[in-house]
């Protein structure tokens, strides 16, 4: 007498849709609220700029392998994978394109840093000019990076050569994002053939606002 072999035991019980859409709504909705209550918090506590990359990632962080984990574990109750699923959708939408809006917010914001263009007429920007001695050369630069309006305050501006026979003066000497000032480059008589630097660098009085440096080539020829 033979006996038939038992059945294999069921992974995942069966669920209706109608059961399954509680518990992941319920998943996704528990991911929102760590989202935007973590973020609310963030705000209230931290300052314009510090830890705010790191609470801007760590929701879809935890939310996305956390989530995973958790529905790894449930595979004997359908309606607790159905919440973990629910998590790992949130670890997307919305943590992930929340963080992402963050992080570029704190980049216009000058968290990040910004940069620094030397630009002369109908060029987009140089790294390098010639000069003759005793001649000059004026620039034109603008600060980018940053929000143009609002925050970040005036930067103020500060250019210094590898030379003290090549004279540099930056005109105004403050300046918003945004805004076009003039570098002046002069070169002495009898200057030395030779190749200098000339740095330019922005400075912010907010805290927590990083501010922006360039070098220039200065080549001077007879």
């Amino acid at each position: 007498m033979s006996l038939a072999p038992p059945e294999p035991e069921a992974i995942l019980p069966p669920l209706k849709a109608a059961e399954a859409w509680p518990a992941f709504l319920l998943g996704w909705g528990l991911g929102a609220l760590l989202v935007f209550g973590s973020r609310a918090l963030g705000q209230a506590l931290l300052g314009p700029c510090e830890g705010r990359t790191l609470l801007a990632l760590l929701p879809p962080l935890l939310l996305g392998p956390g989530g995973l984990l958790f529905t790894s574990f449930q595979r004997r109750s359908a309606r607790r994978t159905a919440l973990g699923l629910g998590l790992v959708v949130a670890s997307l939408l919305p943590a992930l394109a929340v963080g992402a809006a963050d992080i570029g917010k704190l980049r216009t914001e000058g968290c990040a840093g910004g940069y620094l263009v030397l630009s002369e007429p109908g060029r987009k920007s140089v790294n390098r000019v010639q000069i003759r001695e005793g001649g000059a050369r004026t620039l034109s630069g603008r600060i980018g990076g940053y929000q143009v309006q609002g925050r970040p305050g005036p930067f103020t501006l500060r250019a210094t050569s590898s030379n003290p026979l090549i004279t540099v003066r930056v005109m105004p000497p403050q300046v918003r994002a945004g805004e076009v000032f003039s570098l002046s480059i002069e070169a002495a008589p009898k200057t030395p053939i030779n190749l200098y630097t000339v740095r330019v660098s922005a400075q912010q009085s907010t805290p927590g606002i990083s501010g922006a440096e360039t070098a220039l080539e200065v080549s001077v020829r007879p």
